[in-house]
């Protein structure tokens, strides 16, 4: 790309920050768009514009002139998630094909349903069993679309559950682990014996760089990255209590019945229970496509990546 001029939306965010730092690194100028820059934990190597995901005049204004854009964005502590997220995708494409630029998406396991499990690949078939999962088909269906009309670009690079120092919303801080105290069990979401695909944030980060960086990836482009595959279990398990020192911490089951009991009065529950099935049976993203692209994938090692990350989370 010629213009290394981004704008991310979603820059406080746990993926938005992280690509954001990692596009400073390879010479890029950033600009973050936030509601309250005055407030949000700014990084100073950003340039921060006051404005809304929300409306479609500041995105436009924002992203005047850039040549990437990064939708890393959720609406406001997830309020109203299926009202908002494509009206605030529908403003970053509106933006992106004023500019002709590219826009960057995370994509996400929930657009597939279980008739692809367990090795899923790029050109795997989208029917998705959940609701958002339904929702996150019409968001690509739309990028489709806009790469499709010649006025825009697409990249969307697809992981396992996020983890690292600055994710917030994931299953390992708000499941396996209880951040802020030193943990003394470590409650595990899935079965015995099936595996499950973790992803640190940062490699995810050096993934999506590398990508846009490498150019020539067509219209619509999409990978998949492996990150650390847990075959069955207690790979993450054991790398936890390495990092703690604690070998003989004990492992429990989450109370499914009770949070299906729960769900009900309580959204987060209703969340979790729809996304069980993703712990139900082994799910693995194939990596083949990103390898052949830029080689080897970047990936930390499992006990560094996990010693950062509980620092970051106050457990150690």
């Amino acid at each position: 790309m010629e213009r290394k001029l981004a704008l991310v939306l979603g820059a406080t965010g746990g993926i938005g920050s992280e690509v954001a730092a990692r596009l400073v690194s390879a010479g890029w100028q950033v600009r973050a768009l936030n509601r309250d820059p005055d407030r949000a934990a700014k990084d100073p190597r950003f340039v921060w514009i006051k404005g809304d995901a929300l409306n479609a005049a500041d995105v436009a204004a924002a992203a005047d002139g850039v040549s990437l854009i990064v939708h890393a964005v959720n609406p406001p502590g997830y309020r109203d998630w299926d009202k908002l997220v494509l009206p605030m995708l529908d403003n970053t494409i509106a933006a992106a094909r004023a500019n002709g630029a590219c826009i960057l998406l995370p994509g996400t396991i929930y657009n597939y349903g279980t008739e692809v499990f367990p090795e899923i690949s790029e050109d795997a078939a989208q029917n998705a069993c959940t609701r958002k999962g339904k929702i996150r088909v019409e968001m690509e269906r739309r990028l489709r679309a806009a790469a499709d009309s010649g006025e825009a670009t697409v990249l969307i690079v697809r992981a396992g559950d996020f983890f690292g120092p600055k994710a917030a919303n994931n299953w390992l801080s708000q499941g396996l682990l209880k951040p802020g105290q030193r943990p003394t069990v470590i409650s595990y979401p899935g079965k015995p014996g099936v595996g499950h695909q973790w992803a640190y944030l940062p490699d995810v980060a050096e993934t999506m760089v590398r990508l846009i960086e490498h150019g020539n990836l067509g219209d619509f482009a999409t990978f998949h990255m492996e990150g650390h595959w847990d075959s069955d279990g207690t790979r993450m398990v054991e790398a936890i209590r390495r990092v703690l020192g604690g070998p003989k911490v004990p492992v429990k089951r989450i109370p499914w019945l009770m949070i299906r009991l729960a769900s009900p009065f309580v959204p987060l529950l209703r969340e979790l229970v729809e996304m069980k099935y993703l712990w139900d049976r082994p799910v693995r993203l194939r990596s083949d496509q990103l390898q052949a692209m830029i080689g080897a994938e970047p990936r930390t090692s499992l006990d560094e990546a996990l010693g950062t990350t509980l620092a970051a989370m106050k457990c150690l």
